[in-house]
């Protein structure tokens, strides 16, 4: 069992890293990082993305390229007081329905909802990720307690996105963390685990 104080000085080394990378890099490795993962793009498939927080992954040439390829683009909806995740809808140009409170500001859109076992595939952001497909995020178990509702149904390719930097050996795991399907950086993809073609 992990202690809070060792994740949090695990996710702070991980998240200065990320932050120091140089922005000719940084543009660089993105650019990289969003051809990669167009492989993942499918005519009518439903994709979950995330919008990008602070140093996080931009993943605009995939949007781009996902609207031109006929994928259907969703992002997370947090529920006040929940912690499971809805999917709305990717906007192409509608105000935000209202910005999520706290430190994250993430703005959440209208839009039908649907759930994640409804999705083909996702791509989740992290802090870190391990050599075993373990992934840190934020902290706010959203995609925790998402991940976890998917054990005993058909569960969409679980797609791990960010920088080569944000790699390490092991992080600490708790018994309810569940393991990508697949890492993707700027120096390669790499599959963990039996899911590896996807839906």
């Amino acid at each position: 069992m992990s202690t809070p104080s060792k994740k949090n000085e695990v996710r702070r080394r991980l998240r200065k890293a990320r932050q120091a990378i140089p922005t000719l890099e940084r543009q660089r490795a993105e650019q990289r990082i969003n051809r990669l993962l167009k492989g993942y793009l499918k005519r009518g498939k439903r994709l979950a993305v995330y919008w990008p927080i602070g140093s996080e992954l931009r993943l605009d040439g995939l949007v781009a390229a996902a609207r031109k390829r006929g994928t259907l683009l969703y992002l997370p909806y947090i529920q006040p007081g929940k912690q499971r995740l809805w999917f709305t809808p990717y906007p192409t140009n509608s105000r935000p329905e209202r910005q999520r409170r706290g430190k994250l500001r993430i703005p959440q859109f209208s839009g039908q909802k649907i759930r994640i076992h409804n999705l083909h595939g996702i791509i989740i952001p992290l802090i870190g990720i391990d050599s075993r497909g373990y992934r840190m995020g934020q902290g706010g178990g959203f995609y925790d307690v998402t991940l976890a509702a998917t054990r005993h149904r058909l569960c969409p390719l679980k797609i791990g996105a960010g920088f080569a930097c944000q790699q390490t050996e092991r992080l600490p795991v708790e018994a309810h963390d569940m393991r990508l399907d697949v890492w993707v950086c700027e120096t390669g993809i790499r599959r963990f685990g039996q899911n590896q073609t996807g839906r």
